[in-house]
């Protein structure tokens, strides 16, 4: 077992792992293919790949797109989709992006997948499955990890359980925390939302730290994020 950040890491080694400069001896940027259709969450990854982790993302907001580039001989060093995105077809689009990609790893994102998917995307070859509530550095770490030729799966997915459905998810949240929820994953700030509920900017603040407490956000985005992923619209 070996730790990255808050996770452990199952590993299987399935190339050597050397480190790639590029003139001058400096570190070449990773390449990084990352398939999501929530525009959010992809702005959001693609945010830490490039500030964190010195790497030339290319974004795209479905499977067929990814799939299109990878038919097309792009190269990369890694391939980041998202389960549950159109086209993806669960583990189908796992196994058609795999005989595509050439020698680039392709790994499952997901925000709700049981730990049954986590395990059968591994299985069926995939180079790792990377929760997306993951912190920024954990995700470049295990990133890293993955371009290295390793395997990563945080011992939390293997240990998670079925996701709840929408209405479970919101449940436990107030008519008005599911307002400001709402305003929220429309990427709305604080004060647009407290002009559009007619409420004070503070009291927007207080629903949004409250809703994140009961849905377990680490923060506005994280929550739009969760909310995103199980449904929520």
């Amino acid at each position: 077992m070996i730790a990255i950040g808050r996770f452990q890491a199952r590993v299987a080694v399935r190339m050597p792992a050397e480190a790639q400069t590029g003139a001058g001896g400096t570190a070449a940027a990773t390449r990084i293919l990352l398939a999501d259709d929530h525009e959010m969450v992809r702005d959001t990854l693609a945010s830490y790949l490039r500030s964190e982790g010195n790497a030339e993302v290319v974004a795209v907001a479905d499977f067929d797109a990814a799939f299109r580039r990878l038919k097309a001989g792009e190269t990369f060093d890694l391939v980041l989709l998202d389960f549950n995105m159109p086209g993806m077809n669960g583990l189908d689009g796992l196994d058609r992006a795999i005989a595509v990609a050439g020698d680039a790893p392709v790994a499952i994102l997901s925000g709700t997948a049981p730990a049954s998917i986590a395990q059968q995307a591994i299985d069926a070859g995939a180079a790792g499955f990377i929760p997306k509530a993951m912190g920024a550095n954990s995700l470049v770490n295990a990133v890293r990890f993955m371009v290295m030729g390793e395997t990563f799966i945080p011992a939390a997915a293997l240990m998670a359980e079925e996701t709840p459905g929408q209405a479970d998810f919101v449940k436990n949240l107030s008519k008005r925390q599911i307002e400001v929820l709402t305003g929220l994953c429309r990427g709305s700030s604080n004060k647009e939302i407290a002009r559009e509920l007619d409420l004070q900017e503070v009291t927007v603040k207080l629903h949004v730290r409250t809703l994140c407490q009961k849905i377990g956000a680490k923060n506005r985005t994280h929550a739009a994020m969760i909310a995103k992923e199980a449904g929520f619209t």
